[in-house]
């Protein structure tokens, strides 16, 4: 009779310890707050729901809501047809694949901070090259208080940053197809148009998912590249999700909104990412076939 060795356990135990101190413990911090109202003097008492009553109820929050989703289809209907165009035409071996898997790789190196830091000196009128180069030109373009300036400046911004991991992750997918299948279409006389709908396409879909997976999982939750360049302004227009939740938390210490607030916000990013793991699932169940 076979029994199952259970001494695997405690090889994983040091993980669960770390992901208790790391995530689970300050969750069940704010789940605490969430419910409880207090005064000071670390005094608390119990409010129930009205936290989360009071949230769904707030224009703020479904405002910043709105701009976030905006935000993020804006980011993956450009990025993702970029990233791969920019993978189907990088080359597939040689000095000059290594040469530019190294330059895409670049971007993703940078520290956000950095990234909001680069783009807020390029767009100045008076020193940086972008604003210059625009005002010289006769455009109107200042990201401090133009709403169609700032959001074209934190997309670009975005794309120029993050681009790079769709493309080096369609390019692995391309990698990953065998010479074979381009031989069979070349003897077929297929199209260039057929030989990716029919050929590249599919190879992609697994790692596509993917991309669209971490791309909207770090847009919605974007906050350190906007908050150095425009400061969520002007007024509110680039204030995303993660920005009002910072201001509610720290600028006006609401404790207790800004919990039920950041657990909505983390349920909303649950329930979206399922339905892409889901989805990716399902692909490879469909492969598999």
């Amino acid at each position: 009779m076979k029994t199952d060795n259970q001494k695997a356990w405690f090889l994983v135990l040091p993980v669960l310890v770390l992901v208790a101190f790391s995530a689970v413990i300050p969750l069940m911090t704010v789940v605490n707050y969430s419910v409880q109202d207090t005064f000071g003097n670390n005094v608390f008492f119990w409010a129930g729901l009205e936290w989360f009553d009071q949230m769904l109820h707030s224009e703020r929050m479904w405002n910043a809501l709105g701009r976030q989703l905006a935000f993020s289809s804006i980011i993956l209907a450009i990025e993702i047809p970029l990233g791969v165009f920019v993978a189907l035409n990088m080359p597939k071996k040689g000095f000059w694949a290594s040469f530019c898997l190294v330059v895409m790789s670049l971007p993703l190196l940078i520290p956000w901070n950095v990234v909001g830091t680069i783009w807020q000196i390029f767009g100045r009128v008076d020193i940086g090259l972008l604003g210059y180069t625009l005002d010289a030109l006769g455009i109107d373009y200042n990201y401090t208080q133009g709403f169609y300036a700032a959001w074209t400046t934190v997309i670009v911004m975005d794309v120029w940053h993050w681009t790079s991991l769709v493309a080096l992750l369609a390019y692995a997918g391309l990698q990953s197809i065998p010479d074979a299948y381009y031989q069979a279409a070349k003897i077929d006389q297929a199209s260039r148009w057929a030989v990716f709908r029919y050929i590249e396409l599919p190879k992609m879909l697994g790692v596509l998912m993917i991309a669209i997976l971490l791309r909207f999982m770090d847009s919605f939750m974007i906050y350190t590249e906007p908050f150095v360049v425009t400061g969520g302004g002007p007024g509110n227009a680039t204030t995303f999700l993660s920005i009002d939740l910072v201001k509610m938390a720290l600028g006006q210490f609401d404790l207790g909104p800004a919990a039920a607030f950041s657990l909505m916000y983390f349920l909303v990013i649950l329930v979206i990412s399922w339905v892409f793991y889901t989805v990716m699932v399902n692909l490879d169940r469909r492969d598999a076939k």
